[in-house]
């Protein structure tokens, strides 16, 4: 791995996730050499075939390793329900092989918060991200917010339906730029995946350079 450069293979199911991923990397890890693959049916199809298929795992390992064959540096997948087969392939690989929600979790963990809320503008995304954090922090109350869209109205009206929570976790890399403004009005911290990513593949590969 070049030091100065690294390559970092962002496999994608939505365009809308690139924008927040480049502006977190132009901030967090402005050297690291971005390379973007794209299967924009892997969502569509999940959702006409129920769930996680085996060929639609499949599909993803393929992408997973074609970016691995090619060099890359480190791996980040940026739609949460394929996140399960980035760990499935990151024991066995040579560099990072990251799920997009695994910093967002493990900042979430560390956040101490008991009542976490979770927002999503889609109910299939928002039922994957609920059911997984709620896996990983057993001990703590997740309840799921659907917001109509992602404007920051449609999303402070859909998280003051509910209870308050001591934390915000937004589902989805698309939603990212909702960070800022949810977080000064409802007085809360508001946890995006990307930039904590971003920050986990950073700290990930100069380990790497230095050992």
């Amino acid at each position: 791995m070049t030091p100065s450069a690294p390559r970092i293979a962002l496999i994608s199911a939505v365009t809308s996730a690139w924008a927040p991923i480049h502006d977190a990397f132009a901030l967090g890890f402005p050297e690291a050499e971005l390379w973007n693959l794209l299967d924009d049916r892997l969502l569509g199809d999940a959702a006409g075939q129920g769930g996680l298929t085996p060929p639609l795992t499949g599909r993803m390992e393929t992408l997973i390793r074609h970016a691995l064959d090619g060099g890359a540096d480190a791996v980040l997948l940026t739609c949460s329900l394929y996140g399960p087969v980035a760990h499935d392939l990151a024991p066995g690989a040579q560099v990072p092989v990251a799920g997009p929600d695994d910093a967002l979790f493990a900042s979430a963990r560390a956040s101490g918060a008991q009542r976490i809320g979770v927002l999503s503008s889609g109910a299939a995304p928002l039922a994957d991200s609920v059911a997984r954090l709620r896996e990983a922090l057993p001990d703590r109350e997740v309840t799921g917010i659907l917001t109509a869209d992602a404007s920051p109205e449609a999303a402070l009206d859909a998280v003051r339906a509910v209870p308050a929570p001591d934390l915000l976790v937004l589902g989805q890399y698309s939603l990212a730029g909702l960070a800022a403004p949810l977080g000064e009005v409802l007085r809360l911290p508001v946890l995006a995946g990307p930039p904590l990513a971003v920050a986990a593949l950073r700290s990930a590969l100069t380990k790497e350079v230095l050992s």
